[in-house]
């Protein structure tokens, strides 16, 4: 389209300038033909390579002999040019691309980003509604655990305050007694999850040996549990159910990766604005393709388990606490540490 639209505009240049008479129709006509071309970057240059005329380029550049010069080498370059017969002898219209067209070769670049960019959205967008509709599966499920156990465990309860009226040992009950109220306390973690959580302005450190202290009792005499910190207080907003229930899902794997035999190093520092818990084992480690599918709901490497607990911990952490749950660091030489990370 432009190439023809300069072939015209050349040829009624060279018919002007030969022709001595030319009825005023034609004239008209052949003027009309130069006139219409009001886009395309022409220069018309002579035998003597002497830049004699030109059309649609910026005055900026026209005003200015060394750059007009520099602009019709770049033209001269792209050869695009009409020959014609001139009085002064044979001149070449040169002419580039119009603005319209030079645009008009990024258009279908511009079209398949788009179409890129609807499909990555859509991709987002489906991704998203599913990963939700994952979520509340699992808040449902755990909603319903805490409801399912705390049928029997109400009636646990009961059991238990008949028989500290008979007169028997008071030691075991006691024992259970601790135990129920610790399936309280997890009957009340699996009622929190899909709820807002509560948080409160807790020492850590004192939770923390809490829950350490628990989880002594329960778990291997094989592994070593060590509590590292220099502080003892640090005030952090938490939900204590919540917190602990994470702790003691880190501390459970992490004795089981190490088959009930082993170290466990439970580190608290400060690290500019946040509060960084360590739990560091001396177990086998995790392999490095599967470290980032840990976190997902289902995603387990035990023969018996739903693939729960560590998606459950990074909700916990993320999305009710605003913190950070990771692994630093995993190797078969120097164990796995998990990283719980919580601002002031």
């Amino acid at each position: 389209m432009e190439k023809s639209k300069i072939e015209n505009y050349a040829k009624s240049l060279e018919l002007i300038s030969q022709t001595e008479y030319i009825d005023p129709k034609t004239q008209d006509f052949l003027f009309r033909l130069i006139e219409d071309n009001s886009t395309i970057p022409v220069i018309l240059i002579d035998e003597k390579n002497n830049i004699n005329f030109t059309k649609n380029i910026d005055s900026e550049i026209t005003e200015d002999s060394i750059k007009l010069r520099k602009y019709a080498e770049k033209i001269i370059h792209q050869n695009m040019h009409v020959e014609i017969d001139l009085p002064d002898g044979k001149n070449h219209v040169y002419y580039s691309n119009s603005k319209l067209l030079n645009q008009l070769q990024y258009f279908p670049f511009i079209i398949i980003a788009l179409i890129l960019l609807f499909f990555l959205f859509s991709y987002w967008y489906f991704k998203t509604i599913r990963d939700t509709e994952k979520s509340y599966l699992w808040a449902g499920m755990a909603k319903e655990t805490a409801h399912q156990i705390g049928t029997p465990l109400s009636s646990l309860m009961g059991w238990v305050e008949l028989l500290k009226f008979e007169e028997i040992d008071q030691t075991p009950i006691q024992e259970i007694e601790k135990d129920i109220n610790r399936l309280k306390h997890i009957a009340e973690r699996f009622s929190k999850i899909g709820s807002t959580a509560e948080l409160q302005t807790i020492n850590l450190i004192d939770a923390t040996q809490s829950t350490l202290h628990y989880l002594r009792e329960r778990i291997s005499q094989g592994i070593e549990i060590n509590f590292i910190t220099d502080y003892e207080e640090i005030n952090v907003k938490l939900n204590p159910l919540l917190f602990s229930w994470v702790l003691e899902n880190l501390i459970k794997n992490a004795a089981d990766a190490m088959q009930n035999k082993g170290v466990l190093d439970i580190e608290i520092q400060q690290e500019g604005q946040f509060i960084v818990t360590s739990i560091k084992d001396t177990g086998p480690g995790i392999p490095q393709k599967i470290q980032k599918k840990i976190f997902q709901p289902g995603f387990t490497t035990k023969k018996r388990g739903w693939g729960l607990g560590l998606s459950l911990a990074k909700r916990i952490i993320e999305d009710y606490h605003r913190g950070k749950i990771f692994v630093s660091e995993s190797s078969k030489e120097k164990g796995t540490t998990f990283k719980i990370s919580l601002k002031r």
